[in-house]
């Protein structure tokens, strides 16, 4: 009988002892989950201060195409608005790669439609990450004498080299067509280069201060950037540059002395819209 009271009293104690010893290690293992300590090895330990992640800085190899616009003709500087977009990128820090200008003095839809299908054309845009584009005013500009020979200049401001009066229908009249031809433009720019970044430069009517081609000369170009700006919304990367509230009203201060092109006042202001629209 004695025997037996003390081997319970042995079995209570060796059960209160599990039960202590199982409780420390409990609350050793819940603060090792809530404050794990890793080992410390000597390359864990801080060698040097890590140096700052810096941004790639991207390269914009810049292409432009289209007129004399985009030549820069009427700029007596011979910069136009493509090489004081590149000069005004660079001053922001902006790191260009210039490909090149190839701007064509009377260049038409049709005409630079036919040069993208030349070997150096389809080259210079594939190797490009950005394009500066102008063109649509030769087309429906082009039967006004302002830009044969400066007839509004000397009086005659309403007709055409062919002898028909400048209206809102006779301007209008090039514009489906030619809207069709700056459509496949872009479309194939957009299959040589999906990736590069078009800019195009809308038109701005160059007669405003000419009472006789005020109206005209505003329904046709607000007829023309609108239709370009269905087009161009079709591609998201492409973006239209607006230039005719540039001009309006500004013409004797921004227009060169063939009273069409712009000075180089203006093609500084057509640069500063380039180099908002780029960034």
């Amino acid at each position: 009988m004695k025997d037996s009271k003390w081997t319970w009293r042995s079995v209570s104690l060796i059960s209160i002892v599990t039960t202590i010893v199982l409780m420390v290690g409990l609350v050793y293992a819940v603060k090792d989950i809530i404050y794990p300590v890793g080992e410390v090895t000597e390359s864990s330990l801080p060698q040097q201060t890590a140096a700052p992640v810096t941004e790639t800085v991207k390269l914009l190899k810049i292409v432009a195409l289209g007129d004399s616009l985009t030549k820069g003709t009427g700029d007596n500087t011979g910069e136009g608005f493509v090489k004081r977009t590149v000069t005004g990128l660079s001053a922001k820090g902006v790191t260009v790669d210039f490909l090149g200008n190839m701007g064509i003095n009377g260049l038409t839809t049709a005409g630079l439609l036919s040069k993208l299908n030349e070997d150096g054309v389809e080259y210079a845009l594939r190797m490009s990450n950005v394009v500066l584009l102008s063109v649509g005013g030769n087309d429906l500009f082009k039967d006004s004498d302002i830009l044969e020979n400066n007839g509004a200049q000397q009086g005659n401001t309403t007709s055409s080299t062919s002898g028909q009066e400048l209206t809102p229908e006779s301007l209008l009249a090039a514009l489906p067509e030619a809207a069709a031809r700056l459509e496949k433009i872009l479309d194939k720019i957009s299959q040589i280069n999906p990736n590069a970044q078009v800019y195009y430069m809308g038109l701005y009517n160059p007669f405003g201060d000419i009472p006789e081609l005020l109206a005209p000369g505003n329904q046709t170009v607000t007829k023309w950037n609108n239709t370009a700006m269905d087009i161009i919304n079709e591609h998201s990367n492409m973006t239209l540059v607006p230039t005719f509230d540039l001009f309006n009203r500004h013409l004797d201060k921004y227009l060169s002395t063939d009273h069409f092109h712009p000075n180089g006042d203006g093609y500084q202001r057509i640069g500063e819209r380039f180099i908002q629209a780029v960034q």
